[in-house]
């Protein structure tokens, strides 16, 4: 393969949890461009063996999806013109069709995804995937089956460009743990007070605090990083961690890649089995028996949201204590 396309168009953590499979993937091509979409592509420009990031807000993934219009798919077409091969990694509720018709609109020769529905034509290699395994494997499962292995000596997790910048100045000096508070799903996140009981709980326990992302109103924290980091400068914030506490969102992902260990609220409106944090130590606390179970919901739909607002903060205390322990790779690098 000479010039391969690979599309993730979804959030920040499924384009880092399609590493792996991209460094395969890389490791068999000249040329690797990734095709993201606008809540992703940023991720990309950080992920080892990806040369070019192009970003298409695909209305059949995103989800405040624009209008489909004949100009958009056409202009889609031309710029997917030119590539030899396309390999369409999606989450298991999505379809890799529509963006392989496209593909086969711009003459692209060779396509595989992960698909359950009969694809026809617009597939080459039409892969299947059984049970729930954490989403790094899936997709790295596609690019195995289509001759790409990762290369020796590359242990299969996630993983960002190095250097990160320094972030010295932004995080002070001494020990700290990160609080992020906010998924860019409600349902996934914690509520606004309980996250604040479970940063004090952290600094009652002698922990030095750095909040980033959105620091809910009222939180006091040692350090607040909220909305002051670009995406390589949060890397570097979370590479310096002892520990991450935070829900299933990007930076959790983000955490993992940097290989710091993490202290997970999980919702269970998907599986954690899928979702966890992938290849680090890490902790998983909330309810994932709860009545939302499996239920995908954006917004929490059970009053008082007790699967997140549940988890006591000394349980969140005791697993960063625990957590700090145990090596990572960042710390064994």
């Amino acid at each position: 393969m000479k010039r391969v396309v690979v599309a993730r168009q979804d959030n920040l953590g499924d384009v880092l949890l399609a590493g792996p499979a991209i460094r395969a993937i890389a490791a068999q091509a000249e040329h690797v461009t990734l095709l993201a979409g606008p809540h992703g592509a940023a991720a990309g420009e950080l992920l080892p063996g990806v040369d070019e990031v192009q970003v298409f807000r695909a209305p059949w993934i995103d989800p405040d999806p624009p209008p489909l219009t004949r100009p958009s798919v056409e202009a889609l077409a031309e710029q997917l013109t030119g590539f030899d091969a396309a390999f369409v990694f999606t989450s298991f509720h999505q379809s890799p069709l529509p963006l392989a018709l496209v593909l086969r609109m711009a003459g692209v020769p060779w396509i595989g995804a992960i698909c359950d529905d009969y694809p026809g034509s617009l597939l080459d290699l039409r892969h299947r995937v059984p049970g729930d395994p954490p989403e790094a494997l899936r997709m790295l499962s596609l690019a195995q089956v289509a001759g790409c292995s990762l290369p020796f000596g590359d242990d299969g997790r996630l993983a960002v460009r190095r250097p990160l910048p320094d972030v010295s100045a932004l995080t002070g000096i001494g020990d700290y743990v990160v609080v992020h508070p906010t998924a860019s799903v409600p349902a996934r996140s914690p509520s606004p007070v309980h996250s604040g009981r479970i940063v004090d709980a952290l600094t009652e326990a002698g922990h030095r605090v750095v909040v980033t992302g959105a620091k809910p109103e009222g939180m006091t924290a040692d350090v607040d990083l909220s909305g002051r980091t670009t995406l390589p400068e949060l890397a570097a914030v979370l590479a310096g961690a002892e520990v991450v506490v935070a829900p299933n969102t990007g930076p959790a992902h983000l955490a993992a890649a940097v290989g710091t260990p993490v202290v997970s609220l999980f919702a269970p409106v998907v599986p954690a089995a899928r979702w966890a944090p992938f290849g680090v130590p890490a902790a998983l606390l909330g309810d994932q028996h709860a009545p939302c179970r499996g239920s995908r919901a954006r917004t929490c739909p059970v009053p008082g949201h007790p699967c997140l607002d549940g988890i006591d903060p000394a349980e969140v205390v005791a697993a960063v204590a625990e957590l700090a322990k145990r090596p990572s790779r960042q710390a064994t690098a």
